[in-house]
């Protein structure tokens, strides 16, 4: 783990607003995806060595849980950082500070996703050449970040059981893009009445070729398969 551990905070404006109304709205959001592309294959090659992953899920879900753990868990083995997307405050990347890991918060204002000039405007604060897995963690949303290219190489799905089961069904491009699919909350999945079956047999449906676990980011059940995947990934990365 690098020895200097530091917290930013990197403000964006959000976009301008355009004519509301038919073809003009058309033209600025492709205008929007085709930029954030080409700012997303640049993010690509400047990650090169460097394992990212886009993590998203809907507010709650456990997101920045997980990262404390698997930031912990992996001290002295893998060298992590953090950048964070939220609409305010700088909770989350202050966590993950304790924690050990180098931390950049993006505040977004009225942004509902990261976008990848942000990612690449925040990644400045931070040494690469140092770094085994830069995670980004995304804005609480399972709609806007589904369209949005980071740079990434592998895009995380959380889902927890206070959820339902039903979420892939209802957010299925969130789910089908997903590298891997993280099942988080499972000690409390009696309790709330989740059914694990069904759930899973959703998350298949949608997804069929993304990896699943399924574990406790509170308790540390079953977060063994999720570090050995990450260390997996990064290695095959580095080649």
């Amino acid at each position: 783990m690098a020895e200097t551990v530091t917290m930013r905070d990197v403000r964006v404006s959000p976009h301008g607003t355009a004519d509301a109304h038919g073809a003009r709205v058309v033209q600025v959001q492709k205008s929007l995806m085709s930029h954030n592309d080409g700012v997303a294959a640049a993010n690509r090659e400047a990650f090169r060595g460097v394992l990212v992953l886009n993590v998203v899920s809907s507010p709650g879900s456990g997101k920045t849980a997980l990262l404390e753990r698997t930031v912990r868990d992996l001290q002295g083995d893998l060298a992590l950082a953090v950048v964070v997307g939220d609409l305010e405050t700088d909770n989350d990347a202050l966590r993950l500070h304790a924690a050990g890991a180098p931390s950049v918060q993006i505040v977004t204002g009225t942004v509902c996703h990261l976008e990848a000039e942000m990612v690449a405007r925040a990644v400045e604060e931070l040494d690469l050449t140092h770094l085994d897995v830069l995670v980004i963690e995304n804005v609480g949303n399972l709609v806007c970040p589904a369209s949005w290219d980071l740079g990434e190489d592998l895009r995380v799905t959380l889902l927890s059981v206070t959820e339902g089961e039903d979420k892939p069904l209802k957010y299925p491009r969130i789910f089908k893009d997903a590298d891997a699919v993280v099942l988080n909350k499972i000690d409390i999945a009696e309790a709330v009445g989740f059914d694990r079956d069904r759930a899973l047999a959703n998350v298949r449906q949608v997804a069929p070729n993304a990896r699943v676990f399924e574990l406790s980011a509170r308790t540390g059940a079953g977060m063994a398969p999720w570090l050995a995947y990450l260390r997996e990934r990064r290695t095959a990365k580095r080649g």
